[in-house]
């Protein structure tokens, strides 16, 4: 060990990977519960630190991090900070603490007032054994206050983005409040810190009008500067080495004044980010440059220089826990009891003001940040220090699980904001919608076409909607998760645009998702669809034709289920409906049928009769079926000749609709060259309020959608 980490190099190398590949692993096990990555990371820091590795290893946590290498990683740690206040800054959107109504002010300062008093009466109960010595008592106070006043604004947003709440009320609700919350909370702190550091009155009076001067010098002269930058320098090709080395200048410059000043250099380097125009991708540019090096290498460095100092074990009597478990109970009544009262008096419901509650009570990364300036200033002990970290893991990681008790998959599908269609005339029971759920573009004008024939001349009491679900990305800055969706055209644009060419009106909605195949079924439950429909598209690893999200879809789905494969479907004009009696055949006929009626198609229904098999029942219902619209023709399969049959029949075909079971659906869609509508019924029972609502066609004359 001692050869490995023989110079100062090798030690801090040997550190880095390790801090980076624990924190990464324990981020995939986050994930898997749901949990943001700051958890991940905080945790990551915590086992590295003397709270584990120093029990169960002393050798080597001692050879990996002496306390000779501290120095230095903690100025890395340092750099990264004032690198990622920046990064929060560019997340800072000025916009939002403008004109947002009564609403947003009364929660945010609320969030903010409640929880700073409550912080402070905790201070008068802790101080006698929490308080270092030679620590003012007003500077203890003020510091408590401020550290329970933190929200965590890149962790809340990253968990609304998740939880696809940006698009409804209490999403935007939330995200101005706790805009508000960061900006307002680093105003308080900076003045904490400079009465902290100052050795009389005068001191901190100077301190104080220093800062409101840096301040307004930055956003009257250096902000005008910066959006002049901006705008003649910002392009196709994007900034030049020379600007952005112009950029980080200024920005240490103003890490630089504010630390000189003594309100800290982070304090700095957060308004220079918030003061970047975001106009012209010049923010987006700068964050692109920075996320990946910031978020992986050096902020991971910080989270380890703080499990360092959290020492569990100095939680070593039942004092110290009852003590522990009040500031973590004052933390939550505060930040949630403020934000719930208050979004209660302004008229949000019982579900909106909890979930509101919950976000705000997010600390993570911002309360560490916080933490580990009071413990640099020495106004905290490492025992209070120990238990304010306790507190930010607990606050951050009951957000996600109580989340979704309040706001489970139903009751987010109803609030999602949707673009109202023209037509206001009320639905009429007797219509027929549809759930499109579109991975890739070129599914789209498949499934416009498809519907347009179940549908015909649509009516106000048709219904279709178009759903898109994202993947999570991996950005930490939403700046760039915005310009990733700007950029990548979204798959709904040729399903739209074929609607629109048919004079059909169909609903968009685009949210991202962990779980599509629940939250597909979630939707069509909450908006009450005959028919789910889903495309399909080839695997590069052979994944079966009803594998994966489709097969937990068909699983799950209170609304029968179809999976088109469109191969250039441009109409559908002459149907194919191979028939062998099951209940998912039946659904597949009535389908066709619906296309009959609604567009003209003339449709076929191939009846596969097994020989030796009697089946009066389905002869029963082919003879209910049987119209001037529909065929009925038969063939007999007298050994296994089912594919070859469909595959001959299928010629001339535009389509082909059939059960997803019993026929052999892989070997018929290798060799039948029409397109495809695989049908699955739902023996799922619906819930209480839908009706049953068998597939028939229209009452109208289908002359009139021909």
């Amino acid at each position: 060990m001692a050869y490995l980490l023989h110079s100062p190099l090798c030690l801090l190398i040997a550190q880095l990977v390790v801090i980076i590949v624990t924190a990464r692993v324990l981020g995939v096990l986050a994930r898997k519960i749901h949990q943001p990555l700051v958890i991940a990371e905080v945790v990551a820091g915590i086992l590295l630190g003397p709270s584990l590795l120093g029990l169960v290893a002393p050798d080597i946590k001692a050879a990996l991090f002496p306390a000779a290498s501290l120095g230095i990683l903690g100025m890395l740690s340092q750099v990264g900070l004032i690198l990622f206040m920046f990064l929060v800054g560019l997340e800072m959107d000025l916009g939002l603490l403008r004109g947002r109504g009564r609403a947003s002010v009364l929660i945010s300062h609320t969030s903010i007032v409640v929880p700073f008093l409550l912080g402070t009466g905790l201070a008068f109960y802790v101080y006698p054994t929490l308080m270092p010595e030679g620590v003012a008592f007003s500077s203890f106070t003020l510091f408590m206050g401020a550290a329970m006043s933190i929200t965590a604004f890149p962790v809340l947003a990253r968990i609304l983005t998740e939880r696809r709440l940006l698009r409804t009320k209490v999403g935007a609700v939330t995200i101005t409040c706790a805009a508000v919350d960061d900006v307002t909370a680093w105003c308080i702190l900076a003045f904490v810190v400079s009465i902290v550091r100052a050795t009389a009155l005068t001191e901190a009076v100077v301190t104080t009008v220093l800062a409101v001067g840096y301040t307004l010098g930055m956003l009257l002269l250096v902000r005008p500067f910066l959006a002049r930058l901006a705008a003649r320098n910002t392009g196709r090709e994007g900034l030049t080495q020379n600007i952005v080395a112009v950029t980080f200048v200024l920005l240490f410059l103003s890490a630089w004044a504010t630390e000189l000043i003594g309100i800290h250099a982070l304090f700095g380097a957060f308004l220079m980010g918030a003061i970047i125009p975001r106009e012209g991708g010049f923010a987006r540019i700068l964050a692109e440059k920075l996320e990946d090096i910031v978020v992986i290498v050096l902020l991971p460095t910080f989270f380890a220089l703080s499990g360092l100092r959290t020492q569990v074990g100095l939680l070593d009597t039942a004092e110290a826990w009852v003590q522990c478990a009040l500031i973590i109970l004052v933390a939550c009544v505060g930040k949630f009891g403020g934000s719930y009262v208050a979004a209660r008096v302004t008229g949000l419901g019982w579900r909106e003001s909890a979930a509101l509650g919950i976000l705000m009570n997010t600390r993570g990364l911002m309360e560490l940040i916080v933490l580990n300036i009071g413990l640099e200033l020495g106004v905290i002990s490492p025992t209070l220090f120990t238990m304010m970290v306790l507190m930010a893991l607990v606050t951050t990681f009951m957000t996600t699980p109580i989340l979704q008790v309040v706001y489970p998959p139903e009751a987010l599908a109803k609030d999602l904001l949707e673009p109202p269609l023209a037509d206001k005339r009320v639905t009429l029971p007797e219509g027929f919608s549809v759930l499109m759920c579109v991975a890739l573009d070129r599914s789209g004008p498949g499934m416009a076409q498809l519907a347009g024939a179940l549908v015909g001349k649509q009516t106000a009491s048709d219904r279709l909607y178009g759903l898109q679900l994202h993947r999570p990305a991996e950005r930490t800055s939403s700046l760039l998760e915005d310009e990733d969706a700007a950029e990548s055209p979204s798959a709904l644009e040729p399903l739209l645009a074929r609607s629109r060419d048919h004079g059909l009106a169909v609903r968009p909605m685009s949210f991202v998702s962990r779980e599509p195949a629940r939250d597909i079924c979630s939707v069509a439950e909450v908006k009450d669809v005959d028919l789910i429909l889903l495309g399909w598209h080839k695997t590069l690893f052979g994944q079966a034709f009803l594998g994966g999200t489709v097969h937990d879809v068909l699983k799950n789905a209170q609304a029968d289920v179809a999976v088109l494969v469109s191969r250039d479907l441009q109409a559908v004009r002459r149907v194919l409906v191979p028939f062998c009696g099951s209940p998912h055949g039946r659904v597949a006929v009535r389908l066709a049928r619906r296309m009959a009626y609604a567009a003209g198609a003339e449709v076929t229904v191939l009846r596969i009769r097994f020989r030796n098999a009697d089946a009066p029942h389905v002869d029963a219902f082919l003879a209910d079926i049987a119209g001037d619209r529909v065929k009925v023709v038969e063939a007999v399969d007298d050994g296994n000749r089912a594919t070859d049959l469909v595959v001959k029949a299928a010629q001339g075909h535009d389509l082909v609709v059939l059960g997803s079971a019993p026929l052999p659906i892989d070997q018929i869609l290798s060799h039948c060259p029409a397109s495809f509508l695989v049908v699955h019924h739902s023996e799922r029972p619906g819930p209480v309020h839908r009706r049953p609502r068998p597939l028939t066609e229209p009452s109208t004359d289908a002359t009139a959608h021909a």
